[in-house]
């Protein structure tokens, strides 16, 4: 394949010039590296490197002012804004810069195309004024103030373009109008300079009228690249902008058109991949890679090209690890970079300051970000480790300053470079946020097996903050932190850490722009969708589509005609192509298939291979977790069977045989997190302390009215005491947590106002115990080792001389689920018996303990629904099912029914033969 550039340089050496005194004029300055390669190998003799320069440098050279950066733009122009609007009607600066920047665009399209701002801006201002009736009377001073706004903008222009002209300044527009006003003067002082312009297509007016005046004065050539299947079809977009330059050009009436070719008709394998989602792409490029390289001794002469260039790293995670030579044009977007996210989260909390009390999910995101955790580090312990372990075994869900300088031993310095507040001022946040910088990066320097690639992340973030901080100096305009942060998002966006590489040898990976000029011979093309390639409508503009039309300006359909033509272009000398799109478009994502794929099936010149491929999902059948008793296992359960079963671990066996492997036999606990609301378990803990210490005095004595009384008088401060004691240092005066201590209370009221009314009812309440500890062995003929069971019973008492064994709930009890009709379910059935398995167990050691002289109760008081007393019932033996005669006592044989049923169950559990196998839960 002969390249583009090849044929340049070819029909330039015909011409017998002299390269050394040449100045190539591109597209981009990625182009230069391959022209300045192409040249080594064309030329035979040595000669001193041409002047290679870009069409943007170029220009500049022409106009004698140098490029603003885009928050230099926003920061001159918020000056001239501030002198020209009233004072009363002025905006802050984060506000302004929002539309200011819509603007500056507009300026840039005015000055490039070369139109007079005169004849725009009346004209706006008109269409303001009539859309908003500007004759009527009964304007409001909103609508006064936006047609006034309009009127401003003439001015915003001029006095913006002095301010910028007189600092030697300019953006793009700018520059590209003084540069047409210099090219006369251009031409005078370098009459034996020789220009050639290589690869252009769509050119604004100014860039136009600079090339054609080089062209006429015989100091330039100028080279195309255009098929003709597109230049000579009157309504294909790729040859658009070139019909017109060859139509209204006079130079190409006595020249010749340099190039159309045929490149484009030859034979080409052009594979159409539909593929879902983004990353599916991506997946797929790596597939296509591992092939390609197997075919082929190097990629030298292949290229990615990303529609979607934020597929960048998750492209980078799939290439293959065989291929190690690649090049990247495109920069990694800071944004993506994670100290990013350390300084936006630093940004957050000052943001919304709270006088030096900080959320406690904020602290340990900024306490244990990557780059953060190692400056607490010391010989012996971290301690970010221990300030967030501290926060969590506290329940802190709001943490003082003070608390954490307190917490953070010798490393109190790192603590005020994160959290001291900035008291709103972006002088001290920028210094805070550099002093934290040089931090990690002294940490870092220390390390042995320092990240080289972290440290320059930790460079350019240093610039940015460099740059703020001159912007501040310079023009006072950052007065808030609010405004610090979107100016921080405002040049991250813009900001890319470039990568180094040999930009001559392997893997090509690129954005569009960047592969102008340039050939490959296999060329992978992602996300050819709708919204992407091309972009379609935009309306990000203060000039209607009519003004644009009738003034030259380009609209979107010049903008998607260039991205046509780039697409085309790449196709033209390639000979594999594989163009990828995403079948599962989304709002975010792009739309439909592109019509570019469209277009290429229609137009019928090559055989093109249109398949769908998806991702190979292998089968995945729901397998039910397994764990083998082995010897190790068995000895853990022999270890927890002679300290003894809880009701709750049989319980937990029932419901998920493998919770139990977890909790019992591993001993792994459920994570304990910060409760920003009172959990349920917790208000349960609460309120069975707070019944505890009020019914302890009166352990062995009949309840009395005065008692109540007296226990009711005591419930706000006992109530709070246990709050304060299980919460730790929550709040619990405000929010939902204010509603759960109110309700704590409620429950406690609730159930003594109860048992006042009983006790006026005549009826005699004796109480016998309180969170009781109960334990006995159970002897089981296939166990040859004690079995223990114990419990904690809530409350033992006397009532109307039955005793009753009573477990306090705070959650809803159901009458349905303290009944006993099938004893073999108690096993099987964990939704509806487990509540009375627990009472059961409770019942059966007590038993144990002391065989009862007659029978007893036992149930629950679920504090939630108390207006129902939540007794055991139990089907008589001669019938069962829905409907039986159910008795309360649990007598003898009761108990000894639920033996049966719980030697069954621990026999299960500690049989060799039976595995732990998972339940799949509902």
């Amino acid at each position: 394949m002969t390249s583009f550039l090849q044929d340049v340089i070819a029909d330039l050496q015909k011409k017998d010039v002299d390269f050394s005194q040449l100045i190539f004029v591109l597209p981009s300055k990625r182009a230069g590296l391959f022209l300045t390669h192409s040249l080594s190998k064309a030329l035979k003799k040595t000669i001193f490197v041409p002047e290679i320069i870009s069409i943007e440098e170029f220009v500049e050279n022409l106009s004698e002012l140098k490029y603003a950066t885009n928050t230099e733009l926003l920061f001159d122009f918020y000056g001239v804004y501030s002198n020209v609007i009233p004072k009363e009607q002025l905006e802050p600066f984060d506000k302004f810069s929002k539309w200011a920047q819509i603007l500056l665009q507009d300026f840039n399209e005015i000055d490039r195309y070369l139109i007079e701002p005169e004849n725009i801006f009346e004209y706006l201002k008109a269409i303001k004024e009539l859309n908003h009736w500007s004759l009527s009377e009964n304007q409001t001073d909103a609508t006064k103030n936006y047609i006034s706004f309009w009127s401003y903008i003439q001015t915003f222009y001029f006095k913006f373009k002095d301010c910028l002209t007189e600092r030697k300044k300019g953006y793009q527009g700018l520059v590209y109008r003084e540069a047409v006003e210099g090219v006369e003067h251009y031409v005078a002082n370098n009459p034996n300079k020789r220009h050639v312009f290589v690869g252009f297509n769509a050119l604004n007016k100014a860039e136009e009228i600079i090339i054609q005046e080089l062209l006429q004065q015989e100091l330039a050539y100028i080279y195309w690249d255009i098929d003709e299947t597109f230049i000579k079809n009157p309504i294909h977009d790729a040859g658009l902008f070139m019909r017109n330059h060859k139509a209204t050009w006079s130079y190409f009436e006595k020249h010749p058109f340099n190039w159309t070719n045929t490149h484009y008709q030859s034979q080409k394998n052009i594979e159409v991949v539909g593929i879902p989602k983004n990353i599916g792409q991506v997946k797929y490029i790596g597939e296509l890679l591992d092939k390609l390289h197997t075919k082929q001794t190097g990629l030298e002469n292949t290229a990615i090209v990303l529609g979607d260039e934020t597929l960048l790293l998750p492209l980078l995670n799939s290439i293959p690890a065989e291929i190690d030579a690649i090049n990247i044009t495109m920069g990694l977007p800071l944004k993506s970079i994670p100290l990013a996210t350390l300084f936006e989260e630093l940004f957050l909390i000052h943001k919304n300051d709270r006088k030096n009390e900080f959320y406690y999910k904020d602290v340990v995101s900024i306490l244990s970000h990557q780059f953060v955790k190692p400056l607490f580090q010391t010989e012996t312990v971290n301690y970010s480790d221990e300030i967030i372990n501290h926060i969590l075994k506290n329940n802190i869900v709001y943490v003082s300053l003070h608390k954490l300088e307190e917490l953070c031993g010798v490393k109190k310095h790192i603590i005020s470079f994160l959290f001291e507040s900035w008291d709103n001022l972006p002088e001290k946040a920028i210094k805070q946020c550099s002093e934290l910088i040089i931090a990690i990066k002294n940490n870092l320097s220390i390390q042995k097996d320092r990240n080289l690639l972290e440290l320059e992340y930790l460079y350019r973030f240093n610039e940015i903050f460099n740059e703020l901080n001159q912007l501040n100096l310079a023009h006072h305009h950052i007065n808030n932190i609010q405004v610090l942060l979107s100016l921080y998002k405002e040049l991250l966006k813009n900001e890319t850490l470039d990568f180094k590489g040999e930009p001559l040898q392997g893997l090509q990976i690129m954005g569009m722009l960047e592969s102008r000029v340039l050939d490959f011979e296999t060329v992978i093309i992602s996300s050819v969708n709708e919204g992407i390639l091309p972009a379609g409508k935009s309306n990000n503009s203060f000039i209607p589509y009519d003004v644009k039309i009738e003034n030259g300006l380009p609209t979107y359909k010049e903008k998607d005609a260039v991205y046509t033509y780039h697409f085309y272009r790449l196709l033209q000398r390639a000979k594999n192509v594989y163009i990828l799109y995403n079948t599962e478009p989304d709002v975010l994502n792009g739309g439909e298939k592109s019509r570019f794929i469209t277009q290429l099936e229609i137009e019928k010149l090559h055989d093109i291979n249109h398949y769908m491929v998806a991702p190979i999902v292998p089968p995945i059948s729901p397998s039910l977790k397994v764990v083998k008793k082995t010897d190790d296992v068995l000895q853990k359960i022999k270890s927890v069977a002679e300290k003894g079963f809880s009701p709750s671990s049989l319980t937990n066996y029932i419901r998920n045989p493998i919770d139990f492997y977890y909790e019992k036999i591993l001993g792994i606990k459920r994570y304990e997190e910060i409760e920003e609301t009172v959990a349920d378990n917790t208000l349960g803990t609460i309120i069975h302390e707070t019944l505890e210490e009020f019914y302890k005095p009166v352990v062995g004595q009949i309840l009395t009215e005065k008692h109540i009384i007296e226990m009711k008088s005591f419930i706000d401060t006992t109530v709070e005491k246990f709050f304060k004691a299980h919460y730790k240092e929550g709040t619990i005066n405000k929010g939902k947590n204010l509603i759960i201590f109110e309700i704590a209370k409620r429950y406690v009221n609730n159930f003594l106002n109860k048992e006042l009314e009983s006790i006026q009812a005549g009826n005699s309440i004796k109480i016998l115990a309180l969170e009781q500890e109960v334990k006995t062995e159970i002897r089981i003929a296939a166990i040859d080792f004690p079995i223990t069971i114990k419990g904690n019973v809530d409350r033992i008492d006397e009532f109307n001389g039955t005793k009753r064994i009573i477990d306090y709930k705070t959650g809803k009890v159901e009458q349905h689920k303290v009944e006993v009709v099938d004893w073999e379910a108690i096993l099987t059935d964990y939704d509806k018996y487990s509540k009375s398995f627990q009472v059961l167990t409770y019942a059966y050691i007590l038993n144990a303990m002391e065989a009862f002289s007659s029978p007893i109760e036992a149930g629950i008081i679920s504090f939630k629904n108390l207006q129902g007393d939540y007794f055991l019932k139990f089907a008589k033996k001669d019938k069962s099912g829905r409907g039986a005669q159910k008795e309360f006592a649990i007598s003898s044989e009761i108990l000894t029914a639920f033996e049966t049923q719980l030697v069954v169950l621990i026999s299960e559990i500690c049989n060799p033969e039976i595995d732990f196998v998972e339940k799949l839960l509902d």
